[in-house]
């Protein structure tokens, strides 16, 4: 089977991968650093048949630090298992608990009627509930609250849709 997922999301749990295959590995950048070489290849690291693939046309200097790291790791986990006697095995994990818990994490339903500057009861014009409602947004996704600031965005949309309507 395979399947095409960001790897790099924070909290994605997929024991079930065994092998990850990184396509334009030589490509230099943001998600071709060696950080993200090394977090993407971990996401195969909890099977114990897990295997990564770099494909590309030479080996660049991410790629040979990703493999020296995963070899020095790899080395000092298995000198850890012998001193503890221990065998690895991979994660067992249902199917039925993986089956809906990404998707669903990753949207919010959210009431996307048309507000007005009223309802906020702050008696500012909309250009300036506006301007206050992006700096609330901004300031939630700087918190890491996507949710809020998604919100803000559609009250935000919804308010430049009135005036429209109010202009025309």
């Amino acid at each position: 089977m395979l399947v095409g997922i960001n790897l790099l999301r924070e909290g994605l749990d997929l024991p079930e991968v065994s092998l990850v295959a990184i396509l334009d590995a030589d490509k230099e950048g943001y998600l071709r650093s060696f950080r993200s070489l090394i977090q993407t290849a971990g996401r195969a690291a909890r099977n114990l048949d897990g295997r990564v693939i770099f494909y590309g046309d030479f080996v660049t200097d991410s790629m040979k630090m990703a493999m020296d790291e995963t070899t020095r790791r790899r080395g000092i986990q298995a000198e850890y298992n012998r001193a503890h006697g221990i065998t690895p095995a991979s994660v067992k994990k249902g199917i039925p608990a993986l089956e809906y818990a990404v998707a669903d994490m990753d949207y919010v339903q959210l009431d996307l009627a048309a507000e007005s500057v009223e309802q906020y009861g702050t008696g500012e014009s909309t250009d300036h509930l506006i301007k206050r409602l992006e700096l609330e947004m901004k300031a939630a996704a700087r918190e890491l609250a996507f949710e809020r600031a998604a919100e803000l965005r559609n009250r935000i949309r919804s308010l430049r849709l009135q005036d429209l309507d109010v202009k025309s």
